[in-house]
């Protein structure tokens, strides 16, 4: 201890924070470079490189028979890698699992693991050998290709790097974590990638939009979808970004009732994990409509079945596996490699110009190899020549020398060759002084200094030496001809159910209760006014339709509830039934909340910002919104409009905007809401059109209601004569042209000139729509309608009439109009407009009319 301070002594005082410091640093930089992070130019890590550089010294090729891997991996440990043997092992092991590299480097023969998470059988019980693949990352090593350095020992030599003909680093991927830093590369088409590089070749400025029309994006061996470009541009462009990947499905009918097939699996996936996961999922309630899960897969490929319930929708189980399980997972890009001995994140085209930059010194050092070679041969052969051209005076020299060096002396001096051209002629056999012999020298020579000519002019070129690259890759690009098993989708919701289902019309239909369907309204036969209509539904005892509608099936449908939120679904998505099936609670499609009820439904072919959606209650307010605030739909919905108490939504509709709206904008000062009726035809544009179960309307500029944010109350509509009035319909005219229908709980109905109803002021009393009596009852709804459309409407017992429009007579504002409908001692409920049927159907539904 007393040296320890002796200034004088051998001890050196080291401050342990630096020792610290200076230690973890080596560490740090060992794992980087050693361990974890593979090279830029190979793709391979220290350990793989190794593996293969072992196995090629063992002499186990591709054509070879296979070796115990324990064989392999103890000459790895004993010459290279002086590590664990389980470490060793479980790198030769990934190397030859199709599920995790997209083309194995090691051909493996027994249990190498499985897609289960089943682990390799014992490294006794395995053997491997190298495939085909492998034996192109080693192709011309001995050719002085790369550089060699010291083993761990400094007893043997090992390659810094392979030649590598194939651009490993993306074709196979890597990942991997060292201090600090980590790198996650995916594995990419081969065909990709050559494409890639041969377009890179010829445009040395390509952009990346330019490249990715070869390289379009990862390639994962077990397939999958990939959703979403972005992501796949961010890598590229950046070195990092974030790709989504789902397992391809389909869907088979066994016994009227869904299966969902898994067919691929996301990227690193365990399947036996994903099976467990969705059992526990159904067994906590998680997900719902799954009765069964199984796994058939074989040699032959991946087939999880997922059998549903009877009432259970196969694309909203999908949608829930892909939210809550594996079957859908993001793969998270870093293309971090090693480069000149230090770590880098790389864009593709840096990438990409590393392995031809790479590719070209490989190139020429074995051109310059080669030449060496056949200038060392061709020396000789000149040699040989001379001696051939001399023979009689070479021999008499050699049989006159008293021994071998004398002989080699005598010529060198006589005939001016080297050493190695008198050794070369000393060895000769009597055999090469035949005629044949001696043309064989005198060609072999001349082929020589042909492909010395040529091995020189691919040096002096860098055109030639591009066109060497090229034929290189062509030739592996046709050795290995593997078309891309991953699919990519543009956009993230591109690949849809919606893809496959036909655009046809529908009647959907609600009732009362919550059940909701779609039926082809082709189904629905045109009958003669007066008609008694066809069961549309069968209702429990306490429940009736409550309203319907036509839509497409791609379609998007807005719910709007009485409780003010608004709530989406694609039409396709509601159950098909027959027109007398009940349909499906709506409450299984939608989330709504307890005890809420759906108070409109407003279908949309798109959310485009030149639309408004006008929402009417029953107290006779009016509110308008821009469309697009409602394209962006949360699972709870999201807030419509604001009610006051014991306030109802009534319906709700999508408007255009008017050339002209507002463009009085400024003007609105002016133009109160008090403006005289005169002042009002200045307004122009589209006219609001509300009825009242009293019979009462107004007409209204559209212009006189401005657009407000999603969450406000609105304006006033109408006042209300009578206390007991409320607001029952609402449409959008126009012009005074249009026609409008209205129509009465007992089915009388009408169609009057839109004309025939002054423009008032918005939040006026209004004027007499429908005259009423005890025959029509209230008013129920309006429709714009013209004679190139049909009239649908429903009583609250479920039945459902189709009437040609031109058989509704026209009448004027203050009459009730004609029988639409003979509900006896039913009533009508709901009314919509719908696309005329041809004329082939209706003769033929003429002729076979059924008044049931």
């Amino acid at each position: 201890m007393e040296n320890l301070f002796n200034k004088d002594s051998d001890t050196q005082i080291i401050d342990i924070e630096d020792s610290i410091k200076s230690s973890y640093l080596d560490y740090s930089m060992s794992v980087i470079i050693g361990r974890a992070l593979p090279d830029a130019r190979d793709g391979l890590k220290p350990v793989h490189r190794r593996i293969l550089y072992a196995m090629n010294d063992l002499g186990v090729g591709s054509r070879s028979a296979y070796k115990k891997s324990a064989r392999i991996v103890g000459d790895v440990i004993g010459k290279y890698h002086p590590h664990g043997d389980t470490a060793v092992y479980d790198a030769l092991v990934r190397m030859a699992q199709s599920f995790s590299m997209r083309y194995p480097s090691v051909d493996g023969q027994g249990n190498f693991g499985s897609i289960d998470g089943d682990g390799a059988a014992a490294m006794r019980y395995t053997e491997a050998r190298m495939t085909i693949l492998a034996e192109e990352l080693l192709r011309d090593i001995d050719k002085d290709t790369v550089d060699f350095v010291p083993n761990y020992d400094d007893s043997m030599q090992e390659p810094d790097v392979l030649p590598s003909r194939v651009p490993n680093l993306l074709l196979n991927g890597s990942s991997g974590i060292a201090v600090g830093m980590a790198t996650n590369i995916p594995p990419h088409s081969l065909n990709e990638l050559v494409d890639g590089l041969l377009h890179l070749l010829d445009n040395k400025e390509v952009s990346l939009e330019e490249l990715m029309q070869f390289i379009k994006g990862p390639d994962f061996p077990t397939a999958g979808i990939i959703y979403g470009k972005k992501g796949i541009i961010d890598a590229y462009r950046t070195g990092r970004g974030r790709v989504k990947i789902r397992a391809k499905t389909h869907i088979e009918k066994r016994a009227n009732k869904d299966i969902i097939v898994i067919d691929e699996l996301p990227y690193q996936t365990n399947k036996a994990r994903l099976i467990e996961q969705i059992a526990e999922l159904v067994k906590e309630k998680q997900i719902e409509g799954i009765a069964e899960v199984r796994d058939e897969s074989d040699r032959e490929g991946i087939r999880v079945v997922i059998e549903l319930k009877r009432d259970a929708m196969s694309e909203i189980v999908l949608n829930n596996l892909f939210k809550s399980t594996t079957m859908e997972s993001t793969f998270g890009v870093i293309m971090l490699a090693i480069h000149n001995k230090e770590p880098k994140i790389f864009s593709l085209i840096e990438l990409l110009n590393l392995f031809l930059t790479h590719r070209k010194t490989v190139i020429i050092r074995r051109t310059i190899y080669e030449l060496q070679k056949a200038r060392a041969r061709a020396h000789i052969l000149e040699g040989l020549k001379i001696a051939l051209d001399n023979i009689d005076e070479v021999i008499a020299l050699i049989k006159n020398s008293a021994d071998n060096n004398a002989a080699r002396e005598g010529l060198v001096a006589k005939f001016g060759l080297s050493e190695l051209q008198a050794n070369a002629i000393l060895d000769m056999k009597l055999g090469r002084l035949t005629g044949l012999e001696r043309e064989k020298i005198e060609n072999e020579l001349a082929d020589l200094l042909k492909e010395i000519a040529r091995l020189d002019e691919i040096l002096k070129s860098e055109a030639l030496l591009e066109d060497l690259i090229r034929e290189e890759l062509k030739e592996i690009r046709a050795k290995f001809d593997v078309p891309r098993i991953t699919q990519i989708e543009d956009d993230y919701d591109d690949i849809d159910v919606e893809d496959l289902i036909p655009n046809e019309n529908m009647v959907v239909t609600i009732t009362h209760r919550g059940y909701i369907k779609r039926v082809p309204s082709k189904q629905y036969e045109k009958q003669k006014r007066g008609g008694k209509g066809k069961l549309a539904v069968t209702t429990y005892d306490d429940d009736f339709i409550e309203s319907f509608f036509t839509a497409n099936t791609h379609d998007t449908l807005m719910f709007v509830t009485d409780k003010g939120q608004l709530y989406w679904l694609k039409v396709y998505k509601i159950p098909e039934g027959s027109r007398t099936a009940k349909g499906k609670a709506v409450v299984n499609l939608i989330n709504l909340q307890a005890e809420e009820k759906i108070m409109a439904i407003i279908p949309t072919t798109d959310f485009d910002e030149s639309k408004s959606l006008c929402f009417f209650t029953k107290n006779g307010i009016v509110k308008r919104t821009n469309l697009s605030e409602y394209q962006n739909i949360r699972s709870v919905g999201v807030r419509a409009i604001n009610l006051d108490e014991n306030d109802e939504l009534v319906t709700a509709i999508i408007v255009e905007r008017d050339l002209i709206e507002l463009s009085q904008a400024s003007q609105d000062e002016n133009l109160s809401e008090e403006a005289s009726e005169e002042n009002l035809e200045n307004v122009g544009g589209k006219m609001l059109f509300a009825v009242t179960k009293k019979g009462m309307c107004i007409k209204f500029p559209l212009a006189k209601v401005r657009e407000i944010g999603r969450v406000s109350r609105g304006v006033t509509a109408i006042k209300f004569k009578e206390k007991n009035d409320e607001l029952v319909g609402a449409v959008v005219i126009e012009n005074d042209e249009q026609e409008v229908l209205s129509v009465s709980a007992k089915g009388i109905g009408k169609r009057t000139n839109a004309g025939e109803y002054r423009l008032q002021s918005r939040g006026g009393k209004g004027v007499i729509c429908m005259k009423l009596t005890d025959k029509t009852k209230e008013l129920i709804s309006v429709v714009i309608v013209d004679e190139s459309m049909d009239l649908m409407a429903l009583t609250s017992s479920g039945k459902m009439i189709r009437v040609d429009m031109h058989s509704i007579r026209k009448a004027g504002r203050n009459t009730s109009g004609v029988i639409v409908v003979n509900v006896e001692n039913d009533e009508v409920v709901s009314i919509a407009k719908c696309p005329k049927q041809s004329e082939e159907e209706d003769i033929e539904e003429d002729v076979n009319l059924s008044l049931e």
